[in-house]
């Protein structure tokens, strides 16, 4: 199977995401956040990395509940990026 190369926007939505995980995990280990999530510590790290810019929905959610971000929250932070709209003046 191949895959569809993922988009520019789709690798900053990766980044975003691992960012905004790497802050709300703080001091916290990656193995007791992955552990707590039901994941690997090495698929977190590719997560965190943006090696995994697309993880599935509810690996995204499960970190989300180990680490007490909201959905709503996620999606603010990390969703898709507005379209920009110029305007000739």
């Amino acid at each position: 199977m191949v895959r569809t190369p993922l988009t520019p926007e789709e690798r900053r939505r990766g980044e975003r995401l691992g960012a905004l995980l790497r802050e709300a995990r703080g001091g916290r280990s990656m193995v007791e956040i992955a552990a707590g999530a039901g994941i690997s510590a090495e698929t977190l790290r590719k997560i965190e990395t943006g090696r995994a810019p697309t993880p599935a929905f509810f690996t995204v959610a499960a970190l989300a509940g180990t680490l007490g971000l909201s959905m709503d929250e996620l999606l603010a932070r990390c969703g898709p990026e507005p379209d920009v709209v110029l305007l000739a003046g």
